[in-house]
């Protein structure tokens, strides 16, 4: 019934260049995305990325705009899936390109219309509608959301509307006229990826999608189309820890070793030949990576990456990069880099 239903929305609304931005340097979850691209980052079982490819793979072929810093590994995510990489030849924040030049690249080579979503985002809602809407109205068509916080909105880029039309883009408002927000969901047709090229050729803030979006208003016609449902912008730990909260299904690796007087709360992720010894809780919410040993810890809100040791330990709200080794610490609301190895006294 599913294949039905998908052959009919495709059959509506046609086949269109898909591309997924993911090549930032993500510096507010730094130590841990210094060596791993946000987009890879685990969410459960899944990564990231992996729940916007199941929300995009169907509306045409799939294009990841990433860096050469993190080309390897998104070349191993996407064996097993009908992904091409377009790689930018940065390797650090400093060379970055940005969104839009990054975009103005892509758009070099797929000269053509685009669906274009940042590999950061992870919501619960569908994309059927918004790209139905792209194709009644023919033009740039943006997604918002409703954050319901000013002071939130002043992270994000604050819309101002004219019934169904964009006017102004507000790229981190001081003071929010609104809680409509952009949420780097967009529809261009090939006459706005033109007019792309036209802005970053004139020297403008290229960095921004914000930024093109605004000069785009006063060029060309711009429609918001509001979502309704979950939405996370995986921005730093806590955003990244609270979608761990909505996405995260429970799983426990065939190989992974539980302790008869361990207990895990649903849901959690035990990946392979992790072990949990002793009296350890674990759970919920947490995600222990391959090789990892919880021994007499309690984990909860947390991840903890691949061949890292705790030992009598709590963590709750952290997360600990790999091969690292804790013990006898209570750890809350932390950031632990790569191979660190902490005891108490």
């Amino acid at each position: 019934m599913k294949n039905i239903e998908s052959f009919i929305t495709l059959h509506l609304i046609g086949v269109m260049n898909v591309v997924i931005l993911a090549g930032g340097y993500a510096t507010r979850l730094w130590p841990i995305t210094m060596t791993k691209a946000k987009p890879l980052l685990p969410v459960g079982k899944k990564a990231i990325i992996d729940h916007v490819y199941e929300k995009v793979s169907k509306f045409g072929k799939v294009f990841v705009s990433t860096n050469r810093r993190f080309e390897d590994d998104f070349r191993r995510w996407a064996r097993d899936r009908d992904v091409d990489l377009i790689v930018e030849e940065t390797t650090k924040e400093e060379e970055k390109l940005g969104a839009v030049r990054a975009l103005a690249e892509v758009s070099k080579v797929l000269n053509d219309e685009m669906l274009v979503i940042a590999g950061d985002n992870i919501f619960s809602f569908d994309l059927d509608g918004f790209v139905k809407y792209y194709r009644e109205k023919g033009c740039c068509i943006v997604g918002l959301y409703d954050i319901g916080d000013f002071e939130l909105v002043k992270r994000y880029s604050c819309v101002e509307m004219e019934g169904e039309r964009i006017v102004r883009f507000y790229e981190k408002p001081k003071e929010p006229k609104s809680t409509l927000v952009g949420i780097a969901i967009y529809a261009l047709p090939k006459t706005a990826v033109s007019l792309l090229q036209e802005y970053v050729s004139s020297n403008m803030h290229s960095d921004n999608l914000g930024n093109f979006m605004s000069w785009l208003c006063e060029r060309t016609e711009v429609y918001g189309y509001p979502f309704t449902g979950i939405w996370h912008d995986v921005g730093n730990a806590d955003s990244y820890l609270e979608a761990l909260r909505f996405y995260m299904e429970h799983y426990v690796d065939e190989s992974a070793e539980v302790g008869r007087y361990s207990k895990l709360i649903p849901p959690v992720v035990i990946d392979e030949n992790a072990r949990v010894e002793g009296r350890s809780i674990v759970g919920p919410y947490a995600y222990i990576g391959k090789g990892c040993v919880v021994e007499n810890s309690d984990v909860s809100e947390s991840v903890i990456f691949e061949n890292s040791v705790l030992r009598n330990s709590k963590v709750l709200r952290s997360i600990v990069d790999e091969d690292c080794e804790i013990r006898g610490l209570d750890l809350s609301n932390s950031i632990i880099g790569m191979h660190a190895k902490i005891q108490r006294g």
